[in-house]
């Protein structure tokens, strides 16, 4: 069995903003009101026209960039997301296309927020048979479309956002490499965060189309609950899997959903908060592309170093969650 190690990480924010200012001025609510209880200042918001493929595009080069590698070299691409361009083909096809890869596979993989930590593993897994050498996983998203902006509950949270590693078979002897993950998902609890249109279901029609059933929902105070326990739990599976102690994590990377539930996972560890990589306040959530863009921003401005320790710990509609261990 081979081992796989992060080559190279980028991420891209559209320039639009959408501040707590500005929602303001859509629905009863007020920027301290969204501070207190999400942490969140402003989200990104796609420009008209700017696809999913086309955050992920960015993001892509520059991982790749980072790397050291050209598209040329990729294997396979693995797009997480749940706002595609459209419901055919997958997104990642299109992302191919403009990467300019020849006959690699490409396929989508629909996790909700868990979808990038699914996606890493499902990378992983073809890493450490032999199967491939290096593979593209992507989270993006264009959430925005998909929220109503009448509804205070949900649209204070999200916004757009991709992030893409490059993740490769490491050289025989280095430690720096994905050391375990553990995924779950509780079909149970499906119904406390949904879009519940545009399905077989309950499929496009002139009764559906801008209706209620277009936008998101969400039972906040259940997702709440929900998502610390199954944050702390998959986190605690991570480190007891690999023996490893929660003092030896040099940096916990969770779903950036709001400030209060990172800084509860935390608490659960008597984890320190200055060690919890938090960007929420400059996102909002943006669901399978939380942890990429967290992970490279940290990356980027020199938080993150080789060597060092990381915990991702993630939760989404499903209720999937997961996590993962490795040495960067």
């Amino acid at each position: 069995m081979f081992s796989t190690r992060i080559a190279g990480t980028g991420s891209y924010l559209p320039e639009r903003i959408l501040s707590n200012f500005d929602l303001e001025k859509l629905v009863d609510t007020n920027d301290q009101w969204i501070r207190e209880r999400t942490g969140i200042e402003r989200r990104h918001i796609a420009a008209p026209g700017e696809a999913t493929s086309d955050l992920a595009l960015k993001a892509s080069q520059r991982a790749l960039e980072a790397a050291g590698l050209k598209a040329a070299d990729l294997d396979m691409i693995i797009f997480a997301t749940i706002t595609g361009d459209q419901l055919m083909p997958a997104t990642a096809c299109f992302l191919q296309e403009k990467l300019g890869c020849k006959s690699i596979p490409a396929f989508d993989l629909a996790a909700a927020c868990s979808g990038f930590i699914y996606g890493l593993t499902v990378a992983d897994q073809f890493i450490r048979t032999g199967m491939h050498k290096n593979i593209l996983v992507v989270g993006a998203e264009v959430l925005h479309n998909f929220i109503n902006y009448k509804d205070r509950e949900t649209c204070i949270l999200f916004g757009d956002a991709s992030g893409a590693f490059v993740v490769s078979r490491a050289e025989a002897g280095d430690k720096n490499v994905i050391m375990s993950s553990h995924l779950h998902a509780e079909g149970s609890l499906a119904e406390l965060l949904v879009v519940n249109g545009v399905g077989s279901k309950k499929p496009l029609s002139p009764e559906t189309f801008g209706s209620e059933d277009s936008y998101v929902k969400m039972k906040g105070r259940e997702i709440y609950k929900n998502a610390v326990r199954v944050m702390s739990q998959c986190a605690q599976q991570a480190l007891e899997h690999n023996k490893v102690k929660i003092d030896e994590v040099s940096w916990l990377v969770p779903h950036q959903a709001n400030t209060r539930i990172m800084e509860a996972v935390a608490n659960h560890f008597n984890f320190p908060q200055e060690r919890v990589i938090n960007i929420v306040s400059e996102m909002g959530n943006t669901s399978s592309a939380t942890v990429p863009v967290a992970f490279d921003t940290a990356v980027r401005d020199g938080r993150i170093q080789r060597g060092q320790i990381i915990l991702f710990t993630v939760f989404g509609a499903g209720l999937t969650s997961g996590s993962m261990l490795l040495r960067y």
